[in-house]
C-alpha cells in the first residue's frame, strides 16, 4: 500500500494543476461515475505523470524525460514536461491511436514509433533512457505515479456525501490506477469492494491476479488500447493488486463497444474503449453489486471511430 503521507503530498503537489473531475449518479444503473475523461489531457494519467515529474530534482528533469505509452501516459508526461520546461521523449507502439500521438507532439515532446505493441515500446524506451542517462517515467511501476492516481480516491470520497457506495470498478492495465485508488480507500477506512476490469483480448493482469502468471496469455488487438501490454514482472503493482482487489473480471470487445455507445446516448459523454470497461461490466451484468463507483478513465478516442461505434449500436441504446 502507498503511504498516506505520499498521497497527501500528491494532493498538495497537484492542487491547481489538474482538474477536480466531476462525479455523477445514475439511478437507473445505481452507479456513480467519476469522469476522468474531463481531466487535463483527457485522461487520468496526467495525475501520476505530473506528481512524478514535479517531485523530481531539477537535475533529474534537465536530463530529459523518457516514457513508453499507448497514448495517455505519454500525453501526461508531455504535458508535465512542458510545464517544468523539460524535454520529453515518448515511445509508442506502431498502431497507436493517431489523435493521441498528435496530442503528444502538440505538447512539444519527441515521439518514437516502435514496431510491435506496448511491451516492445516499453523495452526500447527503457534501453534508450539508460543509454542517454535520461529519467525514466513509468506509467505504473513507481510509487510517485501511483500516489498521483490515488488523488482520484480522495476526490471520490470527498464528492460523495453520506458515502454509500459498496464497490468500485476500475480499468486495469499496469495496475497503477487501481493500486492508488485502493490505497486511498484503505487509508480513509472505507469498507468498499475493489474490482478490476480488463479486456478479454489483453488479460495480462487478470491472469496475474487469478493464476500468478501470464505465461499463457495470447494478446489480440482491442478497442481498449490503453489497457494492452504485459506488466513488468518486478512491478510494485503486482503485490498491491493481488492483495487489494476483491475481484477481477473481463469484458469482450462487443461489450466495450456497447458501453462506449451507451455513454454517448445516455450521458452524452465521449469515452475511449479503455475507460468504458467498468461500464461494460455493469451493462453486461458480469458482476452483481449494489451501489458502485465506476472510474471512467479517459476520452481520447478518434472522432470517426467513436461515431462508427455509436452508429453501430444506435438501435440498441436509443430505444432504451
Amino acid at each position: 500500500m502507498i503511504a498516506q503521507k505520499s498521497i497527501l503530498e500528491a494532493v498538495k503537489r497537484l492542487e491547481g494543476k489538474i482538474n477536480k473531475t466531476p462525479i455523477t449518479f445514475d439511478p437507473k444503473l445505481n452507479v456513480y461515475l467519476k469522469w476522468e475523461n474531463k481531466q487535463k489531457t483527457g485522461a487520468f494519467k496526467v495525475r501520476g505523470a505530473l506528481n512524478k515529474i514535479l517531485g523530481l530534482e531539477p537535475w533529474e528533469q534537465e536530463r530529459g524525460l523518457v516514457a513508453a505509452s499507448a497514448g495517455n501516459h505519454g500525453l501526461g508526461v508531455a504535458y508535465a514536461a512542458k510545464l517544468v520546461g523539460a524535454k520529453a521523449t515518448v515511445f509508442i507502439p506502431e498502431n497507436s491511436v493517431i489523435n493521441k500521438e498528435q496530442a503528444i507532439r502538440d505538447y512539444e515532446a519527441s515521439v518514437v514509433k516502435v514496431k510491435g505493441g506496448y511491451s516492445a515500446a516499453e523495452k526500447e524506451a527503457q534501453s534508450f533512457a539508460i543509454k542517454k542517462g535520461a529519467t525514466w517515467v513509468s506509467p505504473y511501476n513507481d510509487p510517485f505515479v501511483i500516489a498521483g492516481h490515488a488523488t482520484i480516491g480522495y476526490e471520490i470520497i470527498n464528492q460523495i456525501q453520506n458515502f454509500d457506495a459498496t464497490s468500485c470498478l476500475v480499468p486495469v492495465s499496469g495496475g497503477g490506477l487501481i493500486s492508488g485508488i485502493g490505497s486511498a480507500f484503505e487509508h480513509l477506512k472505507k469498507n468498499i469492494k475493489l474490482i478490476g476490469v480488463q479486456a478479454e483480448n489483453s488479460p495480462y493482469f487478470h491472469s496475474l491476479y487469478h493464476y500468478g502468471h501470464y505465461n499463457s496469455v495470447l494478446e489480440e488487438a482491442s478497442i481498449a488500447d490503453g489497457l494492452t501490454g504485459a506488466v513488468e514482472r518486478s512491478s510494485i503493482t503486482i503485490p498491491l493488486v493481488r492483495t487489494m482487489l476483491d475481484d477481477f473480471i473481463l469484458v469482450n470487445e462487443n461489450e466495450i463497444e456497447q458501453a462506449v455507445a451507451y455513454a454517448w446516448y445516455h450521458y452524452h459523454e465521449v469515452l475511449e474503449g479503455s475507460a468504458a470497461v467498468p461500464l461494460a461490466a455493469i451493462l453486461s451484468k458480469k458482476i452483481n453489486v449494489e451501489k458502485t463507483i465506476l472510474v471512467i478513465s479517459g476520452g481520447n478516442i478518434q472522432q470517426e471511430f467513436h461515431q462508427s461505434i455509436c452508429s453501430k449500436w444506435e438501435g440498441v441504446w436509443q430505444a432504451t
